[in-house]
């Protein structure tokens, strides 16, 4: 038995499927931790195979693979510190456990399973897993571990099981993605975990983007009393020390890092970098592309991109109409400009005219209406996706939630593109995210107030006819944006939001709107998860839905 034990806490970012490549990264920071002189490692939740695996958990050679790289692993860190190492592992009926195995001198020591399946959310846990029984403690240098494992610590059963079965410290592997109020919901759980059983407790969260989600890492050590007693970087990779040590009271966490946490708008900001950066690297795009219209949301797009990517590897195309104005040429040069980027220049008249005239029998007699303002986004869309073709860079798009929710966005048009940065993010919010890029530098390497500030103040506009704005047939951004959060992130009554003092008509017109436009957001590209209710992975309503909610009712 010792008094003394150094953990390190791993924050490490996985691809998804790439067991043989995630074993290696185990391999390298094991081998790390040896040298800094850990006596464990551990890894955030799911580690072989990558968070969230989602079905492809349910295929049996996936869950061959990953045995056989944890039994090689195991071998190949023969003579470094013990590591507990997570992973998916043959279940009942075919159904995999999510588990986490302690590896030490050449063996598979132990193995203990989740037993609390998260299903609600971005999570599909039960339908997936097998719950695990009682989870195991494991003994590391005469210490008794108990490792729960993510959501096995918002709830009480699993680490009152653990203490019961002698545990003196808590170790929790997560696969926790970022949302807004993620951190504070982390630490409650933790603490009142903490006060239950008196133990402390170290948290340890995977890093980096999969799909629609971003993990921010963020972990944290707590001491037996509640107090924070580390806290491990956001959105970084790496190693992480911590020095425990036994006390007469039990144990103590002696020191560890206390790195700075960042603000929820820089925090949103750098999930939108990793999520895009990751995303492309590990889908193995050499770049992206993206349609510059001189607008707010392609403006704040290039400049996430530029971050994330650096400006090398972002192109950007203005594809100007007969509506294009001399403004929107200019903001988007020189916003290009700004942060380095290629900006080419494809006019689509010829094509938008082409069509027309093509079209122009079937339509004689029919007055001009939104048809004609969605050829012109489609020919845009159609030039980009040649382009990305062509070139093998992904397309971004760029409308934001406020658009996506209510429909005003077109199929084929200005939603073609891989990815989008800006898919959680509502229209006001976007002004805000712009405003801190403007006035910050969050990498050594960024532009200073990279977005025009023209592009700021001018009212918004997709310039698909003459003199259009977007308040021509919208509520203002501020009024449209709250509505939108009572119908979307609160699921309020029409009452509760008319009570806030919004129009009757207008809260209904927005919430047709929403429910309306089920069947475009079905087809939206992917983006990154920011809030509590993204379109898509939270949020999922039937496409026929004859539910309308009313005033007064």
């Amino acid at each position: 038995m010792t008094d003394r034990l150094v953990i390190a806490a791993l924050q490490a970012n996985p691809t998804v499927g790439d067991i043989v490549g995630n074993a290696a990264i185990a391999r390298r920071l094991i081998g790390e931790a040896t040298r800094a002189g850990a006596d464990l490692a551990l890894f955030p939740e799911l580690f072989l195979i990558g968070y969230p695996p989602e079905d492809l958990a349910l295929k049996p050679a996936a869950v061959e693979a990953c045995s056989q790289a944890l039994h090689d692993l195991a071998a190949d860190t023969r003579d470094d510190c013990a590591a507990l190492v997570t992973l998916i592992w043959p279940g009942p009926g075919g159904r995999p456990l999510n588990a986490v195995a302690l590896i030490a001198q050449g063996a598979v020591r132990t193995v203990s399973f989740k037993t609390d399946l998260p299903n609600y959310g971005v999570f599909d846990e039960k339908r997936i897993f097998a719950p695990g029984e009682a989870p195991q403690t494991f003994e590391v240098c005469g210490v008794r571990l108990g490792v729960p494992i993510c959501e096995d610590i918002w709830g009480p059963g699993p680490c009152r099981s653990l203490k019961a079965q002698g545990a003196e410290i808590i170790l929790v592997p997560n696969g926790s993605p970022f949302r807004r109020t993620a951190g504070e919901e982390r630490l409650r759980a933790a603490r009142a975990r903490v006060a239950e059983t008196g133990l402390p407790l170290l948290y340890v969260n995977q890093v980096g983007g999969q799909d629609e989600l971003v993990f921010d890492g963020g972990g944290f050590a707590l001491q037996a009393d509640g107090a924070m007693a580390a806290r491990l970087p956001m959105f970084e990779e790496g190693m992480s020390l911590t020095q425990w040590r036994r006390e007469m009271g039990g144990w103590v966490c002696a020191s560890g890092p206390w790195a700075p946490w960042p603000d929820l708008v820089e925090a949103t900001y750098r999930a939108m970098v990793m999520g895009l950066r990751d995303y492309v690297n590990k889908t193995g795009f050499k770049g992206v592309l993206l349609g510059l219209s001189g607008g707010v949301d392609s403006g704040l797009s290039l400049v996430v991109a530029a971050d994330a990517l650096g400006p090398e590897r972002v192109r950007a195309v203005m594809l100007p109409s007969r509506y294009t104005s001399q403004e929107s040429l200019e903001d988007a040069a020189r916003g290009a400009r700004a942060v380095g980027v290629r900006l080419d220049e494809i006019p689509i008249s010829p094509a938008v005219d082409a069509v027309e005239a093509m079209l122009a029998s079937d339509f004689a007699g029919l007055p001009p209406d939104l048809t004609e303002e969605n050829i012109q986004s489609r020919i845009r869309g159609v030039t980009l996706m040649a382009m990305s073709n062509k070139h093998g860079l992904m397309l971004l798009t760029t409308g934001n939630k406020s658009e996506m929710a209510v429909g005003y966005a077109t199929l084929y048009g200005d939603m073609c593109g891989g990815y989008n940065v800006l898919k959680d993010l509502y229209k006001i919010e976007v002004y805000d995210i712009c405003a801190w890029r403007n006035a910050n530098l969050p990498f050594p390497d960024a532009i200073a107030a990279p977005i025009p500030q023209r592009v700021l103040t001018k009212a918004p506009s997709a310039e698909l006819r003459e003199n259009q704005t977007d308040q021509d047939s919208l509520p203002p951004y501020a009024d449209l944006d709250a509505i939108l959060h009572g119908l979307v992130e609160e699921e309020a009554t029409l009452n509760e939001i008319v009570a806030r003092g919004h129009d009757p008509a207008t809260v209904e017109r927005v919430q047709r709107l929403l429910y309306s436009s089920e069947y475009k957001r079905r087809q939206a590209a992917p983006g990154v998860k920011i809030g509590g209710r993204a379109f898509g992975r939270d949020r999922r309503y039937p496409l026929v839905n004859r539910f309308r909610d009313k005033v007064g009712d």
